[in-house]
């Protein structure tokens, strides 16, 4: 880090966040580990970031344009680089200063294709830094994701509540079944450990924690119990205060899609409307989505 920016050329994308605090949660909520990469791909909609692990997990955050309180874009085509996940969070947090707007602006490329920040919201002084960027691994794998039906196979319980199921469920090496069933309309988890152990979500029973839920016939698949967690493990606190749900789909093949939202808004009172399923309809919402792989049946 330095404290005077260097001059470049006109960058493919400049864009000013109000809230640094907000994105460091969104992106936190996908890494599962100290070493993992990202690839970062600039559109004229926004930016995703996407990780993954050994072909049977993928993440992927979305900041839509309209979380930025600027947001200028001027590439033909669509830039991809890749950055490491932990360093980018740790350079933002520098930023997300408590007591402070925290407003940042991010541009890329800079002259030597790196990934340049800078506080924006002080005359006195200018916090800036640059990350190193590198050719973007190729994604090893096309999640493809395609529903398993006409009816989807989904259910929406609240965060707090799958968070909970995945960490009770905890047992080294082992594995998760999730089954769904239109009659009674449940969800049930189970691990297998020294012994068993079920979860239930009883549809219309427990509607406080499952909110949702749409299945025509019964499915069940089984998950690696490392991966599944991943999908839970760092879910910022602000999406469990405000008693948010997350949305799971179980697609063709059994390929499970793990659906979350994260508010990456200022903190001040606001009439934000948030429906029944604990999802807040405004713009300022980083979408993140999971893609696991089911484990291979035994025949």
């Amino acid at each position: 880090m330095t404290s005077t920016p260097l001059a470049a050329g006109a960058p493919d994308l400049v864009c000013q966040l109000d809230n640094v605090q907000g994105i460091v949660d969104a992106l936190s909520s996908v890494r599962w580990s100290r070493k993992q990469d990202a690839v970062l791909e600039l559109s004229e909609h926004g930016i995703v970031l996407i990780v993954e692990d050994t072909g049977c997990i993928q993440a992927k955050v979305y900041l839509q344009k309209e979380l930025f309180v600027r947001y200028e874009y001027t590439a033909e085509a669509r830039p991809r680089f890749g950055v490491n996940l932990s360093l980018l969070i740790d350079v933002l947090n520098t930023f997300a200063v408590p007591g402070l707007s925290n407003a940042i602006e991010l541009s890329y490329p800079g002259t030597d294709m790196q990934l340049i920040l800078k506080s924006v919201d002080s005359l006195e002084f200018c916090t800036y830094a640059e990350i190193r960027t590198k050719i973007p691994d190729t994604i090893s794998w096309d999640y493809c994701f395609e529903p398993a039906g006409t009816t989807p196979l989904n259910f929406t319980v609240k965060s707090a509540a799958l968070k909970e199921a995945v960490e009770d469920l905890e047992w080294p090496g082992s594995s998760i079944q999730i089954t769904l069933q239109p009659v009674p309309p449940s969800v049930t988890f189970r691990g297998e450990g020294h012994g068993d152990l079920q979860i239930d979500f009883m549809y219309y029973v427990n509607t406080d924690l499952l909110v949702a839920f749409n299945c025509d016939k019964q499915v069940s698949h089984r998950y690696k119990y490392k991966f599944l967690s991943a999908t839970t493990s760092n879910l910022p606190g602000s999406v469990i205060r405000e008693n948010r749900g997350s949305k799971l789909t179980i697609g063709r093949g059994g390929m499970l899609k793990v659906q979350h939202l994260v508010s990456v808004a200022r903190s001040f009172p606001s009439h934000r409307h948030i429906d029944s399923a604990g999802y807040q309809q405004p713009s300022r919402i980083a979408y993140i989505e999971f893609f696991l792989k089911p484990e291979e049946e035994d025949n």
